[in-house]
Formats: C-alpha cells, structure tokens, sequence
C-alpha cells in the first residue's frame, strides 16, 4: 500500500528540517499551531488534493527587534516563536518554510501560499521587513520573489544547521 500525501509530507519535512536533532529549530506541534493561529491565522497555509496535502507554508509575524535577534544567531526558531505575542504590532515576516511534494513542484504553489498569507497580515500590520534561514536554491528564490513582489528589504541569516529544504514555488 502507498503512503498518503500526509505521510509524505511529515517524512519530507522530518527527512529535511532535522527538528528532532535541533531543539532551537520550530517543532510544529498542535501547541505551536494553536499559537500561530492566535499569532494572526494565516501563519499556517496548505494546499490539498483529493490525497491530502501536497504543500504546506508557514511563516510568523513578529517585531523587528525580534527579527534582529533570529538574524544576530542570539535565537532560534523555537525562541523567536516564543519571544512573538498575539497584539503585538508587527514589522517583520520570518518565511520560516515551505514544503511541496515533488511532483507539484514548479507550480507556483508554495508562492501563492507565502502571497497570500503576508498579504493578509499586512492589512493590519506595517509590515516593513522580510528574514529567511535559506538553506536551498529554491527557497532563496522563493524568498527573492516574495521580498521583490511586496518590495520589501530581505534579510538573511546566513549560517547555523539547518539543512536542505524541499521549498518549490
């Protein structure tokens, strides 16, 4: 019997995010998510087929101050979740990852996903930054696009363990 989308989807995020192997990398548990989604609800976004989910995109608001932190190497994701509150006024976007299955990779999913989403916080936050922990080509050119569509400074952290990711826009 073949695996579902959903079990493809944690073994890619698990085989390429290592979060089990960094306590300072975001574990998405159902605490972390019920938190994003107080954060602002779009954190979290997911395309589905009629299998499941064939991507999924999370991002988190957060003060400028917090993103200065996470780009110093002074945090990590785990930290810069907890240091981010609900009412908060926000400044910075942190485009903490996508993931597509293979085969639905080229179709701009993962873009549309991040578009939307920043598109929504920013109708009640002055949104004046973008940060990214790049760690594959195609997420540095998910970041760029994104960053260059909304015209937006992108600031990257350039360093630390995070491994290749399975971004595709």
């Amino acid at each position: 019997m073949s695996e579902d989308n959903l079990e493809r989807m944690i073994k890619l995020a698990d085989e390429f995010f290592g979060m089990r192997t960094d306590p300072s990398q975001l574990s998405v548990t159902p605490e972390v998510m019920t938190k994003l989604k107080h954060i602002h609800p779009p954190t979290i976004s997911e395309e589905t087929d009629r299998n499941g989910p064939v991507a999924w995109m999370l991002i988190i608001p957060t003060t400028k101050d917090v993103m200065e932190q996470f780009l110093r190497e002074g945090i990590g994701e785990q930290e810069l979740l907890e240091k981010t509150h609900p009412g908060e006024k926000f400044e910075a976007i942190y485009l903490c990852s996508a993931l597509v299955l293979p085969e639905y990779r080229g179709k701009g999913i993962a873009s549309r996903l991040v578009k939307q989403a920043i598109r929504a916080i920013m109708e009640q936050h002055p949104i004046r930054h973008l940060f990214v922990w790049s760690f594959s080509p195609e997420g540095e050119r998910l970041a760029g696009s994104v960053a260059g569509e909304f015209r937006l400074p992108l600031h990257k952290r350039t360093s630390g363990q995070k491994k290749a990711a399975a971004l595709g826009a």
